[in-house]
């Protein structure tokens, strides 16, 4: 039943709680940041709530959801930092760097367990997938928001959202993709990417070149998928 994962999810609102309040202490953020964080989770929490099947391998959510949950807690709190980027300096940007770099080494790591223990599942493989392509709008997003590069780069977090919405008008574009090794590089490439151009260090030109060319590469990824569910198949 759904209700097993509440204990999960409760213990996911603390951690959420514990990450914001030391952003906000390490930033000094007003303490609205720290509603924000609440009011993000709140809303993840239900829709991970509406979309969990009605079993799951193992307890609770699972090992391998738990460390998707990390990574969704942890995304959330710098989503929260998008309505103060303009203040966040130095101090904030190394900040946003250090907890994207954590989110990131940890993605895998959820797979690896669910392989493991064999708890894999369809709602984990699109729980992990969910979380890296808000991790991706929520970059780019700090990336405009930080004055790094124009309004185009808020199109590498959004490519996935429009991709799922031409499917609801081209019906071929929701049928399965192949695994692909290349579908997996190119998306560290792009969260590598997004960092590097909110670095401190990183002269702003240099940011939008490498934003440029993510934005290139997540292009191309896509077109390749694209053209091949357009293609028509043969008996």
């Amino acid at each position: 039943m759904r209700t097993r994962a509440v204990p999960d999810l409760l213990a996911g609102l603390a951690m959420s709680l514990l990450v914001a309040a030391a952003t906000w202490s390490v930033l000094g953020l007003p303490a609205t940041y720290v509603a924000a964080v609440g009011a993000l989770y709140a809303a993840a929490g239900s829709l991970i709530l509406a979309t969990l099947p009605a079993q799951l391998p193992g307890s609770g959510l699972g090992p391998a959801n738990r460390v998707t949950l990390l990574r969704t807690v942890a995304t959330l709190s710098l989503a929260a930092l998008i309505s103060y980027a303009d203040g966040l300096g130095t101090t904030g940007r190394w900040w946003v760097v250090g907890v994207g770099t954590a989110i990131m080494l940890l993605d895998g790591v959820d797979g690896w367990i669910a392989r493991r223990t064999g708890t894999s599942s369809s709602f984990g493989a699109l729980f992990d997938m969910e979380t890296d392509a808000f991790l991706m709008l929520v970059l780019s997003t700090l990336v405009w928001a930080e004055g790094r590069a124009g309004v185009w780069v808020l199109l590498i977090g959004a490519m996935r959202y429009l991709f799922v919405a031409a499917g609801f008008v081209l019906p071929a574009l929701r049928g399965e993709l192949f695994p692909s090794f290349r579908r997996k590089l190119v998306c560290v490439i792009q969260g590598i990417a997004l960092l590097v151009a909110l670095g401190p260090i990183i002269p702003a030109p240099a940011a939008v070149g490498v934003s440029a060319l993510a934005l290139a590469m997540l292009t191309w990824s896509f077109g390749v998928d694209t053209v091949w569910l357009l293609r028509p198949r043969t008996n």
